[in-house]
């Protein structure tokens, strides 16, 4: 980013953050911090500044969400793959937990996804009592913890001991951990175990990749199950209902489809491409069918749908 556009950007957040009693202060050179004041409800956000500066007038991710409904938001922005492991982002939450800065809300929200989910997890322990919503997040990156870990190599230079460290004894101490990660890859299955206690509550998500925010956007749910864990009023089963929405999203059904083509599930994948066709016409599914009925047909066995009935009277049926 050219220090023209730096400029730009930084008058953008003095405009916005002038309301109120808002503030945008950089953490060091890699870290930055954007408050909004509204209402008696606080979510604090963490980001990353690589996809947030790409325009001047571009927020950290979620705060024109969080604004909107009236809540105030604390944004936390990482200019690379820093998991805020840095000494001014750790002194930045001591003096506003020393100055009771948190004190002043009804209630804290910590909320973050992947880097941003173990920073949410991580940092609640300057507000306990808080609730955080963390998805696919990393329990730490010390690799005499989580040496299984090998995604996030360039992360292996930061020190993950000390304040706020290790996130699931950092997070020990909210109120209620809404853990959110997809079984099926095996690394966040691994980080997520490592989460422990009664208020932690964990909420599987099958084959939405390590990017579940984006399926739930292609859902239509991901404003309603945030909104949700912010406000206090999500239950267990209301998130399950609206996760059955992923059956009619195209992008879980690609998801789908991937991962049984993957697996050699011919007729699992001709299934679910009938179903598909059967509602919009999507080339990708017309020739993963096609294919598939082909290699049943030389291997000799029968696609669903064609098995010959038994008698004349279950075939009325």
């Amino acid at each position: 980013m050219t220090s023209s556009q730096n400029t730009e950007w930084d008058a953008t957040l003095d405009r916005i953050t002038a309301e109120g009693d808002g503030f945008h202060e950089a953490l060091g050179p890699r870290h930055r911090a954007v408050f909004i004041r509204k209402g008696p409800t606080l979510v604090v956000s963490f980001d990353n500044l690589d996809d947030v500066r790409q325009s001047p007038d571009r927020m950290p991710w979620g705060v024109e969400f969080v604004t909107a409904q009236g809540w105030s938001s604390l944004g936390l922005m990482a200019h690379g793959s820093t998991w805020y492991r840095d000494d001014a982002v750790h002194d930045f939450f001591d003096r506003l937990r020393d100055q009771g800065f948190f004190r002043q809300f009804d209630r804290v929200v910590f909320y973050g996804t992947s880097m941003g989910g173990y920073a949410a997890c991580a940092f609640s322990l300057a507000v306990p009592g808080a609730v955080v919503m963390a998805v696919n997040p990393q329990a730490t990156l010390d690799r005499d913890i989580a040496g299984w870990e090998r995604r996030f190599r360039p992360a292996w230079r930061q020190d993950f001991s000390g304040r706020y460290g290790y996130a699931p004894d950092c997070v020990a101490g909210a109120r209620k951990l809404w853990l959110f990660y997809d079984p099926t890859i095996v690394a966040d299955s691994m980080h997520a175990a490592l989460f422990q206690g009664a208020h932690v509550e964990k909420i599987r998500c099958p084959l939405m990749g390590h990017g579940v925010l984006s399926v739930w956007r292609d859902m239509g749910v991901l404003k309603a199950i945030s909104a949700g864990v912010i406000e206090g009023t999500a239950t267990r089963m209301e998130i399950l209902r609206h996760l059955r929405a992923r059956h009619g999203s195209p992008r879980y059904q690609k998801l789908l489809l991937i991962h049984l083509l993957k697996a050699g599930r011919d007729a699992q994948v001709i299934r679910l491409c009938r179903w598909v066709l059967n509602r919009a016409d999507r080339p990708h599914f017309r020739a993963a069918l096609a294919q598939s009925l082909e290699r049943m047909a030389k291997a000799g066995r029968r696609p669903p749908g064609s098995e010959k009935p038994k008698n004349a009277a279950q075939h009325d049926l």
